[in-house]
């Protein structure tokens, strides 16, 4: 009697691979069907208003036009608010990186039953609005708060107060953002394998040099990971300057919000948020570049 062959074997090559292939394609539907209704759609025609030209004697009426000018016009006019945007959001990073990472390094190897709570401490904040939590900020840092009163006493305000200040606005994005660096840097730590370190502290590494030469560079996917969740947001962000800043203080995020909302100038409020991703995209490739973690891309 001829052997049975499982139906796996009788099925030809070729349509076994059609059919992974359309199962490919199946499972790929929904996600590349919301990538072109939220992102690639409203992605195009965001560069098309933003070429738009006014309809000759209808205020705040556009048309379909190839105005590159907009773009120039834009960038002329609101320059600072992008060299702002960008000094804020890096310093709000450098802060957050500086508060952030000993903190993940100590839930990752010092919280022992305590991690979960600590987590969720860390989390916790995001559950209520970002503007109530930006408002309480605006109550926190008032003239009459105990924090500006201890600055005070200590003499280390020029102005006498922190609200309506760029260090109330870099103070709001640095805590706003804090989890975007905390979890990436907790992810990154708590992969790391302590027996590394132990073999470092046997080879007669300091503290230091353990930190240095092992912790530091295995957390580096995690820090760069951070960075970017936290400096992307941020530079783009309009509430912190909206509400803790005064009208100096402005970043791109409020120059936009205002075309688009207040003037209506639809093709400058285009313009101005095009011109923030390419800058933010140039940004980022060179940051992973010289960060070496071109596997993140």
């Amino acid at each position: 009697m001829a052997p049975v062959l499982p139906s796996a074997a009788l099925t030809p090559p070729s349509t076994a691979a059609q059919r992974k292939s359309r199962t490919g394609y199946v499972l790929l539907f929904p996600g590349m069907t919301w990538l072109a209704v939220f992102f690639a759609i409203p992605f195009v025609t965001l560069f098309v208003t933003s070429l738009q030209t006014p309809v000759p004697g209808k205020s705040g009426r556009y048309q379909l036009g190839l105005e590159f000018g907009n773009y120039a016009t834009a960038l002329s006019e609101y320059w600072p608010a992008f060299v702002r945007s960008f000094a804020y959001a890096g310093i709000a990073t450098l802060l957050a990186l500086i508060i952030g990472y000993p903190l993940a390094y100590f839930i990752a190897f010092r919280s022992g039953r305590w991690r979960g709570l600590m987590l969720v401490l860390v989390i916790a904040p995001s559950f209520a609005s970002f503007l109530l939590r930006t408002y309480a900020w605006k109550t926190i840092l008032a003239d009459e708060s105990p924090v500006t009163s201890f600055f005070n006493a200590l003499h280390l305000l020029p102005d006498g107060r922190i609200l309506n200040t760029s260090i109330a606005v870099i103070a709001g994005l640095t805590y706003n953002f804090l989890p975007f660096m905390v979890l990436p840097l907790y992810a990154a730590l708590e992969r790391i394998d302590p027996r590394l370190i132990e073999a470092a502290n046997d080879l007669y590494a300091s503290p230091t040099t353990a930190f240095r030469k092992v912790t530091w560079p295995l957390s580096m996917p995690g820090v760069v990971a951070g960075t970017l969740l936290t400096f992307i947001p941020a530079s783009g962000d309009y509430i912190n300057a909206e509400l803790l800043g005064s009208t100096k203080d402005r970043m791109v995020g409020n120059a936009i919000q205002t075309n688009f909302i207040e003037f209506r100038d639809y093709p400058t409020a285009s313009a101005l948020s095009f011109a923030l991703m390419a800058a933010i995209l140039v940004l980022v490739f060179t940051y992973i570049r010289r960060a070496g973690t071109e596997d993140l891309v």
